[in-house]
């Protein structure tokens, strides 16, 4: 009675592992044989007119990020030091009050850089989202048009001895 309930499980088993087996089969020739290519989609990117744009628009935003940051940070530097000057001339009270202006120009500076990191952030990804999708839709309408069920960027590639697309798709959005 062991015996035959060793066997039936051992059957069971066994079958289970083929269905297994041949399913995965199935899949890996269905992917073996449909066509792929690929794409460098940084090269597109970085040639783009739109992004050569975007990116144009982005330093102009940072810089004047930059130059108010200095700016206010000069301040600060030059009030810092005429209070560390007069520090021994002036009462305790307006050193006190010097004091916490310091700090609260301190936070200002410190506000200021992060809601400038955010907003550039956030504007970075408000021009390039739509460039991104208007490549993405490229891609596809491109490997479409000649027949590709998948296709892969260039820059996770370990191989790629399939079509290069890039050229067709920058094609495709005019440049």
């Amino acid at each position: 009675m062991k015996h035959l309930k060793l066997f039936v499980i051992a059957t069971i088993l066994t079958i289970s592992v083929n269905q297994t087996l041949v399913a995965q089969a199935k899949t890996v020739a269905h992917v073996e044989t449909a066509k792929t290519a690929h794409v460098d989609v940084n090269e597109i990117m970085s040639k783009m007119p739109a992004m050569l744009e975007a990116q144009k628009q982005l330093q102009q935003i940072g810089k004047t990020y930059e130059d108010t940051f200095k700016t206010m940070t000069d301040e600060y530097q030059t009030k810092l030091k005429k209070y560390d000057s007069e520090a021994a001339t002036v009462t305790e009270k307006i050193n006190e009050e010097r004091a916490k202006e310091v700090q609260d120009m301190q936070k200002r500076i410190s506000d200021f850089r992060e809601n400038a990191q955010k907003e550039l952030q956030t504007k970075e990804s408000d021009l390039t989202k739509p460039i991104i999708e208007k490549v993405k839709a490229s891609i596809q309408k491109v490997a479409k048009a000649k027949g590709y069920q998948y296709v892969f960027n260039l820059e996770g590639l370990l191989v790629a001895e399939g079509p290069n697309l890039t050229a067709d798709v920058k094609k495709d959005l005019g440049f």
